[in-house]
């Protein structure tokens, strides 16, 4: 019998951070994965979770936890296969350290994901962003720090996660521009020049910043850097406030991410090009960029502007007599 525990501390202390260099959110992700699953399994199997055993994870067991998922826990298919795949690397990575259990391991690696619906991506309109950016109150410190990091996620489309961490020595100004450093997924870098309105805005953050030891750009009250929660909080609170001037937020579920769509939305109808796209958003394939085409209608519209339609013959048409038609009928 093979005790799972250690294999499972050496893939979280070792193997994600160090060696794949995944990032925190990816740890997190997977960490709470586990957490689902051994509770699952110590339930069913009325063991402890730090008395499993490798063999103990087998494909029955886990095509169990994944309609449990959906089941009992109301996940969604995009939620159930994300659950699978942190199963799948971590067994991946058992295949070298427990060669015995490679029969076990392919049955689970069999296990395919489930079909998921494509969904247009949601954003902002142009109204409905200026009525955002207007909505904190830029004669209060909290209000310049909230204008900036709103500014930067529509214009430069970070995740929340590259929001939160963006440190102060990765943002330089030149001239009237700002340029900023980021440092996303998969550890890959991009470089970002934006314009005059997002300088003057981080400028005016700065200025009342203080003196914090945080090296993160955007801080809380207590000079700590603002965490993915922090992020939505603010957007939640200036969300409402911009839905007295523009009710058409209201009705829109908006997140952290929706800021990053819009910034996508926008660089397309800008630049008709969605390797521009994917470049900006720091996304490896242009496959990932692909959804952006059918969320923009104006990509619809030229389509059916440079198209010719085929011209039809004019014909006649003669209603047939009453008669003949009774006698066709019998």
């Amino acid at each position: 019998m093979t005790h799972l525990a250690p294999h499972v501390s050496a893939w979280f202390l070792e193997r994600l951070p160090v060696e794949r260099a995944a990032s925190p959110h990816t740890c997190a992700s997977y960490a709470y994965a586990f957490q689902l699953l051994f509770r699952f399994a110590a339930d069913r199997l009325a063991v402890a979770p730090s008395d499993l055993t490798f063999e103990h994870l087998d494909a029955p067991l886990v095509l169990a936890f994944l309609e449990h998922l959906q089941q009992d826990r109301a996940n969604s298919a995009r939620t159930r296969n994300a659950r699978l795949i942190a199963i799948k690397s971590f067994l991946r990575f058992m295949q070298y350290r427990h060669p015995a259990g490679l029969d076990q391991i392919r049955r689970v690696l069999a296990i395919p994901g489930q079909k998921t619906d494509t969904q247009l991506v949601s954003h902002l309109c142009r109204d409905e962003v200026q009525a955002l950016i207007d909505a904190p109150d830029t004669n209060s410190r909290t209000g310049n720090r909230d204008r900036a990091l709103l500014l930067l996620g529509v214009t430069a489309g970070l995740r929340v996660s590259e929001l939160v961490g963006l440190r102060l020595d990765q943002v330089s100004f030149r001239d009237r521009y700002v340029d900023i450093y980021v440092q996303g997924k998969g550890r890959k870098e991009r470089a970002l020049t934006l314009w005059k309105e997002v300088a003057d805005s981080i400028r005016a953050w700065l200025v009342v910043r203080g003196d914090v030891r945080a090296f993160e750009l955007f801080v809380n009250a207590r000079g700590e850097g603002l965490t993915r929660s922090g992020v939505e909080y603010i957007l939640r609170k200036h969300i409402r406030k911009a839905a007295a001037t523009c009710p058409s937020l209201a009705r829109k579920r908006v997140s952290p991410h929706t800021l990053r769509h819009t910034c996508a939305i926008n660089t397309l109808q800008a630049t008709h090009d969605i390797r521009k796209v994917a470049l900006w958003l720091g996304h490896a394939s242009t496959k990932s960029t692909e959804i952006y085409l059918q969320a923009d209608p104006t990509e619809k519209l030229e389509m059916l502007e440079a198209v010719v339609p085929p011209r039809l013959r004019r014909g006649t048409f003669s209603p047939p007599d009453e008669v003949i038609a009774m006698l066709r009928r019998r």
